[in-house]
């Protein structure tokens, strides 16, 4: 399976922040859209990756002026991104061996998604369920012993 398939399951909704904008407020908007990502965008393209991880990390190393932090005080400057022609296997290796459960999808310069760990758990879970239906079909449909195969 493509990543660009994984995006195609999931669908196009995109989260984008700006890097001046307070962090505080990105956790609002975080929250409010029940996203553990948002994709940084500076002058058109992006800049970054902000994760509840990065959000984390950043309040924890602020303590109590964590408020006056901006998005691009926290955010991975430079994420490792996916193509949307990558396989499953590879994605999944990136994202383990990066520790990094989003992945910005890019075709060249466009930013064409973002894949999360339950973006592609769904998608091999919607791919084994396929494949057992159709084995399934395949057993239930089993030629007689008498039946010349075709």
């Amino acid at each position: 399976m493509l990543v660009s398939e994984i995006l195609a399951i999931k669908g196009k909704v995109l989260f984008t922040i700006s890097p001046e904008v307070l962090l505080s407020e990105a956790v609002a908007i975080m929250t409010e859209q029940d996203v553990g990502s948002l994709v940084v965008f500076d002058k058109g393209r992006m800049a970054g990756l902000l994760t509840f991880r990065e959000v984390l990390v950043a309040i924890q190393k602020a303590g109590a002026d964590w408020q006056g932090l901006s998005v691009a005080d926290a955010m991975i400057q430079e994420p490792i991104v996916a193509g949307v022609n990558m396989e499953m296997d590879e994605l999944r290796r990136q994202m383990v061996e990066h520790h990094q459960r989003y992945l910005p999808v890019m075709d060249g310069a466009t930013l064409m998604g973002v894949v999360s760990f339950h973006d592609v758990a769904k998608a091999v879970l919607e791919e084994q369920s396929f494949e057992n239906r159709m084995l399934k079909n395949y057993i239930r449909n089993w030629p007689a012993e008498d039946e010349p195969v075709v």
